[in-house]
C-alpha cells in the first residue's frame, strides 16, 4: 500500500508534515515562554486575619483601596460554584480553556436572533480577560482564548476557578466573591440562599448597574434571570426560585474590623502578601475584654487610657490583645502594648528572685526599711514611712521601695537590666544613663512595654523559663526550643509565686483561697514616678496578664495608682478570661457547635444570645468572711445591657462609681440574683462569715 501511496507523488508529504508540526509546537512552546500569562495581579490580595478558630477579625484593602479576598473553594457553598457553572460555563472539566461547541452556539443563536443572546466566552476566558482588560473586540477575544488555554496549561481546574472567583467585579471596589460575601452580605460565602447565590452570579456581568447598595431594582431584575435559567437548567425548583426572587436586596456593609491594633501586629510578623494570617487570638475572649475595657475607662477620666495583654503560659499564645479601650480616646488608634512606659515596683518580682538565686536573701531574710542613702540615691516608700526591719516576703508583697534598692544594689543593677534584656525584655533606659543601669531601676526607672512585662510575667509562671511570645500559627516554630532562657531557677520562681498569691487583696475582693472557685492570683503592682502609668501583672490558671493605665501622651493622673486603677481591672479580666477560655482548646464550648454567624467585628453574636449573664463575684456556693462590721463586697458580673442585683429579693442600689457594693448586715446565707436589660436573670448562693476560716 506504501509503495502505491509513492508512485502517486504524495508520500513525499507525511515526514514534512510532521517536521512542520513539530516545528509548529516548538515555536507555540517558546513564544508561550517569552509572553506567558500576566499572573502579577493574582497575588496583589487582600489580607485577612483570622482568629485561632478561623473567625475573620479585620480585612485589609489594597494600597488603591480594593477588597480583593483571596478565594478557596473548600470554603465556599458548593450550591453556588454548581449554579455558577451551570450559568455560566457547563463543560468548564471538559475543555482545555476554550469550549468550541458553545462559541458555535452563541454564533448561531446571533444569526438566528439577529444579536447577542448568549455568550460563548468559558471561566478561563473571563479569567485571562479580568487579569489583562481590554476592549471587547474581536482580536482581544482571540487574545483572551489564547491566554485561556496558557491558563490551562499552567494551572489546575481548581485554581482557574478559585482565581476567577478571586478577580470577579462586584461593583465599586469589590472585587472576588469572597469580598462581594463580606460587602453585601456580611459573612464568609460558606452557606448562601438560593437568593444569594443567584445574586453573586449575577453582579459579575454589569457589576455598577447592578449594584445592590446604588440599583436594587436592577439588582434584583438581574437576579430574577439568573434564577429563571438555574431552573430551566434544573439546578434549583421553581418554586423556589420564585421564592427566592421575592427576597430583599441586600445593602453594603462594612468589612471585618475588630481586634484593630492586634490585628496590625499579626499583618506585621506574617510572610509578605500572605492571604489569610491566622492569630492565636481568641475572638470570644477579646471581644468580652475589649468591652471590659472600655466600660473600666469610662469610669475614669476623659483622658485615660486602658491596654491589656493576656498570654497562655504552656503555649506562650498571645490569646488576647487590647492596644487601647477605645479608638474614640485620645491615643485610642495606637497599639499602648508597645509603648515604652515606666514599670513602676512591676520588676520587684524579678530583683528578688535574682537575690534568691545569688543567695543574697530568701523570703525569711529579715531586710531593712529604714532611711537610706545608696551614693546620690535615697529612695523613699510610696506612703514616706518605714517599718524597720521586715522579712523579704513581706517586703514585696507591700512592695517596700528601700529592701527592693539594697537587693538590687546586691544583684548589680546592670546585671539586672543585662539579665531582663537575655530573657527577652527590651528595657531602654534613660538617656542621661547611657548604657549604664542605676539602683532607680528598682522603682521604674527603666522603660519597659506591655508586651515585655508579658513575657516576664509568663516566664514567672514557668518556672523561670522564658520563651518569645508567639502571636500567629507558624510563628517561630524552629527556633522556639532554641530561645528559652532560664531567667530564674524553677525553685526560687515558685517561691516567689507564693509570696505574691498572699499580697491584700483590692478593696471588696474576698481572698482567694477564702472561696471555693475564684483565681488565687500572684499578682504585682506598679505606679510610675508622678502617678503617670498604673500597671497590675499576674499568673493564675495557665494565664499570665498584664494590665496598663495611663494616658496615651504620658501625661500625670493624680492618684492614680496601680492598685487603685489596674488591679481591679486584672481581677476582672481573670475572671472574664477564666470564664470564657473554659472550653476545649479556647475554642469550642463541649457539644457547641463552631459559630459561622453574623460579622464578627461587632458584638451583636452576644447581643442576641439567650444566654444569662455571668455572675463574676461572688461565685454560686462561697463562703465569704466578713472581717468587720460594715464591710462591703463589690459585685461583679457580665451581661447585656445594664445589670440589676437583687439581695433576698430586694433591690440593690448602684454605687456612683463601678460596680455595685452589697454590706451583709448579719451572718448566715444570702440569695443573690442579677437581671439584664432582657429580663434574663442568674443567681448565686453565698454565706457570709465573721469567724475567720481555716
Amino acid at each position: 500500500m506504501l509503495r502505491v501511496i509513492n508512485k502517486t507523488g504524495l508520500g513525499w508529504l507525511w515526514p514534512k508534515a510532521f517536521y512542520f508540526a513539530l516545528a509548529a509546537i516548538i515555536l507555540l512552546a517558546a513564544l508561550d515562554l517569552v509572553f506567558p500569562p500576566p499572573l502579577a495581579k493574582a497575588n496583589q490580595i487582600s489580607q485577612v486575619v483570622l482568629d485561632r478558630n478561623d473567625v475573620p477579625l479585620r480585612a485589609f484593602s489594597l494600597k488603591d483601596g480594593r477588597w480583593r479576598l483571596k478565594a478557596d473553594l473548600d470554603t465556599i457553598d458548593p450550591d453556588f460554584i454548581e449554579a455558577l457553572l451551570a450559568y455560566e460555563d457547563e463543560r468548564f472539566y471538559q475543555h482545555i480553556g476554550v469550549d468550541f461547541q458553545a462559541i458555535i452556539r452563541a454564533s448561531l443563536s446571533m444569526m438566528k436572533a439577529g444579536r447577542v443572546v448568549s455568550g460563548g466566552s468559558t471561566i478561563s476566558m473571563q479569567t485571562a480577560r479580568l487579569l489583562e482588560p481590554k476592549q471587547r473586540t474581536f482580536t482581544a477575544k482571540l487574545q483572551q482564548a489564547i491566554r485561556a488555554v496558557q491558563l490551562e496549561l499552567r494551572m489546575s481546574k481548581k485554581e482557574i476557578l478559585e482565581l476567577y472567583l478571586t478577580l470577579a467585579p462586584y461593583g465599586g471596589n469589590v472585587e472576588g466573591v469572597r469580598s462581594a460575601s463580606w460587602a453585601y452580605l456580611g459573612r464568609e460565602p460558606v452557606n448562601l440562599t438560593p437568593d444569594e447565590i443567584a445574586l453573586l452570579i449575577a453582579l459579575p456581568q454589569s457589576p455598577e448597574a447592578r449594584r445592590p447598595d446604588l440599583k436594587p431594582q436592577q439588582a434584583k431584575i438581574a437576579r430574577k434571570r439568573v434564577l429563571d435559567r438555574l431552573v430551566a437548567k434544573n439546578v434549583i425548583q421553581a418554586e423556589i426560585a420564585a421564592e427566592a426572587a421575592t427576597a430583599s436586596v441586600p445593602h453594603r456593609r462594612n468589612f471585618p474590623a475588630f481586634a484593630w491594633q492586634a490585628s496590625e501586629e499579626a499583618r506585621r510578623r506574617a510572610p509578605y502578601m500572605q492571604a489569610d494570617i491566622k492569630m492565636h487570638l481568641d475572638f470570644r475572649l477579646q471581644a468580652r475584654l475589649e468591652a471590659l475595657a472600655k466600660t473600666a475607662v469610662n469610669e475614669m477620666d476623659d483622658q485615660a487610657q486602658i491596654s491589656v495583654m493576656v498570654v497562655d503560659l504552656k503555649t506562650q499564645y498571645v490569646l488576647a490583645s487590647i492596644g487601647s479601650a477605645s479608638r474614640d480616646r485620645a491615643g485610642g488608634w495606637l497599639d499602648l502594648t508597645n509603648r515604652y512606659r515606666s514599670p513602676g515596683s512591676t520588676l520587684k518580682p524579678f530583683i528578688y528572685g535574682m537575690a534568691f538565686d545569688e543567695g543574697f536573701a530568701a523570703p525569711a531574710t529579715q531586710i531593712s526599711d529604714l532611711p537610706k542613702r545608696f551614693k546620690s540615691y535615697q529612695p523613699e516608700n510610696f506612703d514616706r514611712s518605714f517599718r524597720g526591719d521586715v522579712t523579704v516576703a513581706q517586703a514585696l508583697q507591700h512592695s517596700l521601695n528601700v529592701p527592693a534598692v539594697h537587693a538590687l544594689d546586691a544583684i548589680g543593677p546592670s546585671r539586672f537590666a543585662s539579665s531582663l534584656a537575655f530573657a527577652g525584655a527590651s528595657p531602654r533606659l534613660p538617656k542621661r544613663a547611657e548604657n549604664d543601669a542605676g539602683l532607680a531601676l528598682a522603682l521604674g526607672g527603666v522603660g519597659l512595654t506591655v508586651r515585655d512585662l508579658a513575657l516576664l510575667y509568663t516566664a514567672l509562671g514557668n518556672e523561670g523559663a522564658a520563651r518569645p511570645l508567639s502571636w500567629i500559627k507558624g510563628e517561630g516554630l524552629t527556633k522556639r526550643d532554641d530561645e528559652i532562657v532560664q531567667f530564674l531557677s524553677p525553685q526560687n520562681t515558685q517561691k516567689i509565686i507564693e509570696i505574691l498569691k498572699s499580697a491584700p487583696t483590692p478593696e471588696g475582693r474576698m481572698p482567694a483561697n477564702l472561696t471555693k472557685s475564684a483565681p488565687q492570683i500572684a499578682y504585682k503592682t506598679g505606679t510610675s514616678y508622678g502617678y503617670r502609668d498604673a500597671w497590675a501583672a499576674g499568673v493564675s490558671n495557665g494565664l499570665a496578664i498584664v494590665v496598663w493605665v495611663g494616658r496615651a501622651d504620658g501625661a500625670p493622673r493624680a492618684g492614680a495608682t496601680g492598685r487603685e486603677v489596674a488591679l481591679p481591672v486584672l481581677f476582672d479580666v481573670f475572671d472574664t478570661a477564666i470564664i470564657a477560655l473554659r472550653r476545649n482548646e479556647y475554642g469550642v464550648h463541649k457539644g457547641e457547635e463552631p459559630w459561622t454567624g453574623a460579622a464578627p467585628f461587632t458584638l451583636s453574636r452576644f447581643e442576641h444570645e439567650e444566654r444569662p449573664p455571668e455572675i463574676l463575684f461572688p461565685p454560686n456556693e462561697s463562703e465569704l468572711w466578713q472581717d468587720r462590721e460594715g464591710r462591703g463586697f463589690a459585685l461583679s458580673a457580665r451581661g447585656q445591657g445594664d445589670l440589676v442585683w437583687y439581695v433576698q429579693g430586694e433591690k440593690l442600689e448602684d454605687a456612683k462609681h463601678g460596680d455595685p457594693v452589697w454590706v451583709p448586715q448579719n451572718e448566715g446565707f444570702y440569695e443573690l440574683k442579677v437581671v439584664d436589660s432582657r429580663g434574663v436573670s442568674s443567681r448565686s448562693s453565698v454565706r457570709i462569715t465573721r469567724t475567720a476560716l481555716r
